[in-house]
């Protein structure tokens, strides 16, 4: 797709005319109406505190949640003495008895309680204005600064609001503003969340009061659930500035009449201080917040937090062609992508799944959970928990290749402190060393099987959240960071030594129990059942030896076995873990053609299942690949095309990557456009049927990534998947694994600059023309011609290298 300069100039003015501004459509999200429901509000979040922007004109709706506000308090859902029962349950499986397996470790190995706490909506804010016409509405998110504003006019007058969060000042704020004098009259409520609707909650309490002439505060507990008691306590305020007019207070009712312009800061905390402790004084640490703001302008605040905020954002830039439909509203450029070729909308949702990682993951904080940091439910869908067998992993797909390694502090803390109830579980669950985690867990660090054990019989949840760990040194090669989480990898594999038994005739050491997420097969035993409990109809999903298990238990080893080796350690124990994978069971096709789940050929029960667990060897993990198992790529294209194109948002992100790791750009792309069309809101959240999720955002940053730069295979391969709509691009400041910093352009589908930051000394290896030059400094580096077009260089930490003769 070619663009002549006149065209470029004629779409830049069409923008600029547009929306009384330069429209970039690679970074800015805007709309001419108001969102109409949550989902469709735009968010704003510093990792800790987050808010959802309605952008209303009479009515103005502002939501916001506090990362520590959940249900419960610290508790534990560990069962003494549960392994007794596994050897039963493992012989029942190996006896094609699956659900007599599936109701012993029901009542013998489930967690208790059943079900973990959930995630809370803290508070709304409603600004409530003189209802007047309104025209030249305009509402928009700019992932360039983080900053959400709404403009219009009204009798002759422009107003303006704009709304950010601080991470420098622990504050959201909002400031609103009109271009004449003495034009803003607004009241305000800070309004508290009820829990009482879900039967399973006892009663809660909030209060909402006002604080001299100026502020509101909101005050709660956290509710009790599932007969853990709520132990949080929270307290949110909001402090009022106004420049002109008067301001009064009546209760909990802030009212300012006939001002220039108003400012509020929004702060809230709780009691929380980890996982273990709720000891925090949340009133002290919100008078602190309100102390540090008191001492600061609002520009101040403003462009302390742009600067915080641009550190992270700026250090990469996509740009993929520009057309016409670039330039409307999101909404209507996402109704038009299956019709209308517009890959800058790609760009749009990269940039946002960014903008998502660094609004709701930093240093210090909560790891992202299924909705990021935004929720507006005390009920929220599955919880809004963490759902280890694929969505948590999911939400920091992007977050090494995007240059925003330190966000992945959270996931490594919280994998870290799982070890603590995990290696209960393995103890008193399995009878095992090491440490174990399934399917789920939450803000309490709760380890055991939980849902029931049609999902709970996952064990290789937290095997799964090692691998990550993994990634992050070789995407840095920080020693350091090896040695402070190698005894958590070491403990994830202790546990699997343990706890692998032998597959019957095969002597292949498998998991026992074990599911293929979330899929129920159809074979002997797997009929539906009736449970005399409940007095309901089940399914189970409970087999031995999942292909999925057995592919992230190959990659745990592997690692485990390559991190003893950088670090010289353990190497008699390395030697029984490798000799262990060399049992695993191998990859094997069905008699349908296709990649096996299972490790018995078991059939499908649905068709067109929204997970395909056993593809995680593909990707995201490193065990099939077009290089180094070919005789499994066509089985693997055999699943995709039985599963289809369509599902879920996150099933279609995981589809992107996989398609790309396939080399096939275009089927990614056509993806992509399906999600966009289907699985998407207006705010570029990406849905898990209807609810928000976090997860398809944050997939399809990861399978934009993929479509452009691989290094998986050893080797750094640019323009792996380009789709045929992608022809020119830049991207700039991406990481590859060796911690390669790149920065690389292609025009008419070829690469034509390449800049290479290395940021370690490693070895770089690439696939390029063997005719080229690398440069540094001015002066020809060498290197060596490996086989398929490999080229293979050293290099010096903190130096760059060019790649010439393209």
């Amino acid at each position: 797709m070619k663009l002549t300069f006149k065209l470029f100039f004629t779409l830049l003015f069409f923008g600029t005319q547009l929306f009384g501004q330069d429209i970039d459509p690679a970074t800015l999200l805007w709309y001419d109406q108001p969102a109409a429901i949550w989902e469709d509000a735009l968010p704003v979040g510093n990792g800790r505190i987050g808010a959802m922007v309605f952008g209303k004109q009479d009515a103005e709706d502002i939501q916001f949640n506090e990362e520590t506000y959940w249900s419960g308090g610290p508790y534990s859902t560990v069962v003494e003495g549960g392994y007794k029962k596994l050897p039963e349950i493992q012989e029942l499986l190996f006896n094609d008895e699956p659900i007599k397996a599936h109701k012993l470790f029901g009542r013998a190995l489930m967690g208790y309680p059943v079900e973990q706490q959930k995630y809370q909506s803290l508070a709304n804010l409603r600004l409530t204005f003189k209802k007047e016409d309104i025209t030249n509405y305009k509402r928009s998110l700019d992932l360039k600064t983080g900053i959400v504003t709404v403009t219009y006019t009204s009798n002759g007058v422009n107003y303006k609001r704009e709304i950010f969060a601080s991470a420098i000042d622990q504050t959201i704020a909002i400031k609103i503003t009109a271009d004449k004098p003495n034009s803003i009259s607004v009241g305000a409520e800070l309004r508290g969340v009820r829990n009482s609707a879900h039967s399973n909650y006892a009663t809660d309490y909030f209060r909402m009061d006002g604080v001299g002439t100026d502020q509101l505060k909101l005050t709660g507990k956290s509710a009790d659930y599932m007969g853990v008691e709520g132990r949080l306590r929270y307290e949110a305020q909001i402090k009022a500035h106004h420049d002109g007019g008067e301001m009064s207070r009546d209760d909990a009712i802030l009212t300012i009449k006939n001002a220039n312009s108003v400012t509020l800061y929004f702060v809230a905390a709780t009691n929380f201080n980890n996982y273990k402790d709720v000891t925090g004084d949340q009133h002290k640490r919100v008078q602190d917040m309100l102390d540090h703001v008191a001492k600061k302008s609002y520009s101040a605040i403003k462009e302390d937090a742009l600067t915080d905020y641009k550190k992270y954002f700026d250090r990469v830039t996509l740009t993929l062609p520009t057309t016409e439909t670039s330039y409307l509203p999101t909404n209507k450029r996402m109704s038009e992508i299956e019709t209308k070729p517009d890959p800058q909308l790609a760009t749009l949702c990269y940039n946002f799944g960014r903008y998502l990682l660094i609004s709701s993951s930093r240093p210090g904080t909560q790891p992202a959970n299924l909705q990021g940091i935004w929720n507006n439910s005390m009920n929220p869908s599955w919880d809004s928990k963490y759902t280890t067998n694929i969505n948590t992993e999911m939400n920091y797909w992007p977050v090494e290749t995007a240059n925003l390694s330190e966000l992945s502090e959270p996931l490594t803390t919280m994998i870290k402190e799982l070890t603590d109830q995990g290696s209960e579980v393995a103890k008193e669950h399995y009878g095992a060393k090491g440490w174990v985690l399934h399917q789920n867990t939450d803000i309490w660090r709760v380890a055991a099987p939980m849902d029931g054990p049609t999902w709970g019989t996952f064990t290789v949840g937290g095997a799964w959240l090692t691998t990550h760990m993994w990634e992050h040194y070789l995407f840095t090669q920080d020693k350091e960071y090896l040695k402070d989480i190698y005894p958590t990898m070491k403990g994830a594999v202790e546990f699997f030594m343990d706890f692998l038994v032998e597959y019957p005739e095969t002597g292949w050491l498998v998991t026992n129990p074990s599911n293929s997420p979330e899929n129920p097969p159809k074979g002997k035993g797997y009929e539906y059942f009736y449970d005399e409990v409940t007095g309901n109809y089940y399914f189970t999903t409970i087999v031995a030896g999942a292909t999925m298990d057995m592919q992230i238990l190959k990659d745990l080893f592997s690692y485990y076995d390559s991190a003893t080796q950088v670090l010289g350690v353990d190497k008699e124990f390395a030697k029984k873990v490798s000799d262990a994978r060399k049992l695993f069971p191998p990859n094997q096709v069905g008699k349908d053609g296709m990649l096996q789940e299972w490790t018995k050929d078991y059939e499908q029960k649905e068709e067109q299942h929204r997970h395909f667990s056993h593809l995680y060897g593909l990707y995201p993990g490193n065990v099939i690949s077009l290089n180094k198992t070919p005789e499994f790529i066509e089985p693997v294209k055999n699943v995709l095309e039985q599963r289809g194109d369509g599902g879920t948002g996150f099933s279609r992100g995981w589809k992107m990557a996989l398609w790309a790791r396939l080399k096939d750009g275009d089927r990614a792309n056509d993806i992509f456009k399906g999600y966009i069309k289907e699985q998407c809101y207006m705010s570029l959240f990406a849905k898990c049927y209807k609810p928000l999720q976090v997860d398809g955002s944050f997939g399809v940053t990861a399978g934009i990534t993929e479509m452009l730069i691989q290094s998986n295979e050893g080797y750094v391969e640019l323009l792996p998947a380009l789709p045929s709509e992608w022809a020119d691009g830049t991207f700039n400041g991406v990481m590859a694994r060796g911690a390669f910093e790149f920065d690389f352009s292609w025009k008419n589908e070829k690469v034509n600059t390449v800049s290479i930051l290395s940021k370690a000394g490693a070895t770089c290896k690439i696939k390029m023309p063997s005719n080229v030059k690398v440069m540094s400094n001015g002066k020809s580096v060498r290197f060596k011609k490996r086989a398929n077009q490999i080229i293979e260089f050293s290099t010096e930490k903190g130096q760059t290298y060019t790649i010439e003769n393209l």
